[in-house]
């Protein structure tokens, strides 16, 4: 077992924290130029007071390379706003596959944005993982597939990692990964609902 200077075994505790927590921006590749775009809330939007809203916040893509702009809207349904389900290697917003993007151990490694990455780094690098949180089981690190949590895979994890780090620093159709085109891995097909009283 690895050991930190002078700490012993580097630890992880799970706080808890939801997919959405990293859900405010992700990169993606533009549907134009095939470069590196960002989604994130609509400009002008109040902050989200709890991280699920942002399954249901009005978005923008916007890519500094061509310039290429467009909108998403949450659907209306009755009282409640039909709201984006987060999973798989795809933004749930816009459908466009994630820039982060890399193969890995016969499997495709994923992030959002940069600090998803760092999230994740922390916890498949820890020797020692330790559950918190009011819900443990709703957490994201707790919903990873077990692919990335086995101990023989540790090396290549983390390697794959440091290439999703180094991906996000580059932002040109050359520079995309070969691993980030659609492949119709999307999330459940369930809606995540969002009424007056709040979501559900």
């Amino acid at each position: 077992m690895d050991f930190a200077p002078g700490t012993g075994p580097v630890r992880h505790h799970d706080t808890g924290a939801w997919l959405a927590r990293f859900a405010g921006r992700m990169l993606v590749a533009c549907r134009t130029c095939g470069g590196r775009a960002v989604v994130v809330p609509r400009p002008g939007l109040p902050a989200p007071k709890y991280f699920s809203e942002l399954l249901f916040q009005p978005r923008r893509l916007a890519c500094g390379g061509c310039g290429t702009v467009a909108d998403w809207s949450p659907q209306v349904r009755g009282a409640g706003l039909v709201g984006a389900v987060l999973g798989g290697s795809e933004d749930p917003f816009f459908r466009r596959p994630l820039w982060l993007q890399t193969r890995c151990v016969g499997h495709i490694l994923w992030a959002y944005n940069e600090e998803h990455v760092d999230e994740l780094s922390a916890y498949v690098g820890a020797q020692l993982r330790e559950r918190g949180g009011a819900q443990p089981t709703m957490s994201m690190v707790a919903r990873l597939p077990s692919w990335m949590k086995r101990a023989d895979h540790r090396s290549d994890v983390l390697a794959g990692l440091e290439t999703l780090r180094a991906l996000a620093e580059r932002s040109s159709p050359a520079d995309r990964s070969d691993a980030a085109h659609e492949r119709g891995d999307r999330s459940r097909a369930g809606r995540s609902m969002y009424f007056r009283g709040g979501p559900y």
